[in-house]
């Protein structure tokens, strides 16, 4: 096991970060950990990493207590956090090098090690550059090297898309993929469920400092009720046949914005057929009809709820 977290606790005064906190990470997992604001997840990466003292629970990583002077083990993890934290002063080739350098002693096995890191992420043409004259994506990808340099067996990623655009964000992923491929274990963190969905291999989403769902993402999705969304094109519909249509078996809910009836079903069988029949039956017009699948945003907003969290 890489990280095995144990009944964390952390206490703010009165408020409850982490309550009863457990999961973990297995060697060789992509695991996505999944939260709305406030939930816990920040609190718990620097539990796991002692960054941040905690009150109650156990932390293991590689098998050992993760402590703040366990050098040992931190030479082994690579951080990656949202905001992106390098020197304005020393150029691309120089911020590498120096977070290498917190690591790896040697210089020559260093140099080699930034060279990798500067391929990996593509900022050849860059090493020069400093910092303020790069773009949000090369920012990013910049702190991902200074993060993976010195070839870390653990990768925490919180939220390393942020701010970028579709171009960066597909490099980003699939040098997260090529890490886990080399040999890396991963932790993820993302607003954005579709990366998660992509490329995470297990999921683990905690709510209030506990988790409330784990598993592969098949594995969730067969936990919510939601078991179809389907969507139709229709120019026009009274609010009574909506209130029918609503009453249909399987219907969870129905929604008609800008010309479009969206109805979310259960998980059965001929929702689809149903909903055709209902519309030729009350002679209501239609255009394009599809059916989506629950994504893992279907399933974190009914696990975690629609409120809006601050």
């Amino acid at each position: 096991m890489i990280i095995q977290v144990k009944n964390l606790v952390k206490r703010y005064g009165d408020l409850v970060a982490l309550d009863h906190l457990s999961f973990n990470v297995k060697e060789g997992e992509i695991v996505g950990l999944l939260g709305p604001n406030g939930s816990g997840k920040s609190t718990a990466i620097h539990c796991i990493l002692s960054l941040l003292k905690y009150d109650k629970g156990d932390i293991e990583i590689f098998g050992k207590k993760m402590t703040p002077d366990a050098y040992d083990v931190k030479r082994d993890i690579g951080l990656v956090m949202q905001n992106v934290a390098v020197f304005d002063e020393l150029t691309v080739y120089e911020n590498i090098n120096y977070f290498c350098g917190l690591y790896v002693r040697d210089r020559a096995e260093r140099k080699r090690l930034v060279d990798e890191a500067i391929a990996f992420v593509e900022l050849e043409a860059f090493k020069k550059f400093y910092p303020k004259k790069l773009s949000g994506g090369l920012l990013r990808r910049l702190n991902i090297a200074c993060g993976i340099a010195h070839k870390p067996k653990l990768i925490i990623l919180d939220e390393p898309t942020v701010a970028v655009d579709p171009q960066s964000r597909n490099k980003i992923l699939e040098g997260i993929e090529h890490l886990n491929a080399q040999g890396a274990t991963i932790v993820y963190t993302s607003h954005y469920m579709e990366e998660v969905e992509q490329i995470c291999s297990r999921i683990v989403i905690i709510d209030k400092g506990r988790v409330i769902a784990s598993g592969t993402k098949e594995e969730l999705k067969a936990m919510i009720t939601l078991g179809e969304k389907i969507t139709v094109e229709v120019f026009t519909i009274e609010e009574d046949q909506l209130r029918v249509l609503r009453e249909q078996p399987g219907i969870m809910s129905v929604d008609y914005v800008s010309k479009q009836l969206i109805i979310k079903s259960d998980k059965g069988n001929n929702n689809l057929e149903i909903v055709l029949e209902f519309l030729k039956a009350n002679h209501i017009g239609f255009g394009r009809i599809y059916s989506e699948l629950p994504t893992l945003n279907d399933v974190f907003l009914e696990i975690t709820g629609k409120q809006l969290r601050d």
